[in-house]
């Protein structure tokens, strides 16, 4: 059945993929389809003009769609990597980054590197030299996962 319909069809098979690919991207988002929609559609199209050519077997319209695909999805994803606008809340969900410059007291002293801190009403862990509990200290740096930050004495 699936054979007959593909015969029947011809270069509509790369038009009928491209569709069904778009449909896929609306009812699962994730701008990944579309391209190779794109992709299919175009196929299409060119199979639309090249169907009777001796060189348009499958094979090529294969290659030429897996090309275009990686082609188009390459495009797409650096177009719309070059359309994010800059964010005027750069730090917006990195609550280590705010703290850096900020000012504190020890709540625990600083032993062997570690210790902690009272910013608001979050209890840090902290790494720096060691200090006694009740020492001044300025944030200078949060660690890359933002659960640990870095101090130094004032």
């Amino acid at each position: 059945m699936i054979e007959r319909l593909i015969v029947e069809l011809g270069p509509w098979n790369w038009m009928v993929l491209g569709f069904v690919l778009l449909v896929a991207e609306i009812l699962a988002p994730g701008v990944f389809l579309i391209w190779i929609g794109i992709a299919a559609l175009l196929i299409g199209a060119a199979s639309l003009l090249l169907w009777d050519a001796a060189f348009w077997t499958w094979q090529v319209q294969v290659l030429a769609f897996l090309v275009l695909a990686l082609v188009s999805a390459y495009a797409g994803k650096r177009f719309f990597s070059s359309q994010h606008a800059k964010s005027d809340q750069p730090l917006l969900n990195r609550r280590g980054e705010q703290m850096i410059g900020r000012t504190a007291t020890l709540a625990e002293p600083i032993r062997e590197g570690r210790g902690r801190i009272q910013l608001g009403d979050t209890l840090w862990r902290v790494s720096g030299p060691d200090l006694p509990a009740g020492t001044r200290v300025k944030v200078t740096g949060a660690a890359e996962t933002d659960l640990e930050l870095t101090v130094e004495k004032i």
